[in-house]
């Protein structure tokens, strides 16, 4: 029982500084999401260490564990437009394909090149 107190504290801990990064925006009329803005400064906290992970470790553990639900509107929005899918729809999946390959590509390089650095850093 503790531990889904925890989990619940620890998520409406992200979604303030989602609410915060949304105040920000509309306050500063910018043309940004305020989701990224509240990821920004939830980023800039931890770095920081202005706030400790531990802090919104389970919250964040559990959201990703059933990020999969989140995407369950957005397909089903897509299929009430069919004719997207039919007309552009492989343009669409090429689209996807490319960038989810460039996205690991790009990504596995820089895991790559951090682990060597750090693996320097070791040795020296």
């Amino acid at each position: 029982m503790k531990r889904y107190i925890r989990v619940i504290i620890q998520v409406g801990i992200l979604f303030i500084f989602s609410l915060i990064g949304t105040l920000i925006v509309h306050s500063l009329h910018i043309k940004f999401p305020g989701s990224i803005v509240g990821l920004i400064l939830l980023f800039i906290s931890l770095y920081f260490k202005l706030i400790p992970v531990s802090f919104i470790k389970e919250g964040a553990g559990f959201l990703l564990s059933i990020l999969a639900l989140f995407f369950v509107p957005a397909t089903v929005g897509v299929m009430n437009y069919p004719e997207l899918l039919s007309v552009h729809g492989f343009l669409v999946l090429i689209a996807v394909m490319v960038s989810t390959i460039f996205t690991i590509v790009v990504s596995g390089r820089i895991c790559q090149y951090l682990e060597n650095k750090e693996g320097s850093k070791v040795e020296e």
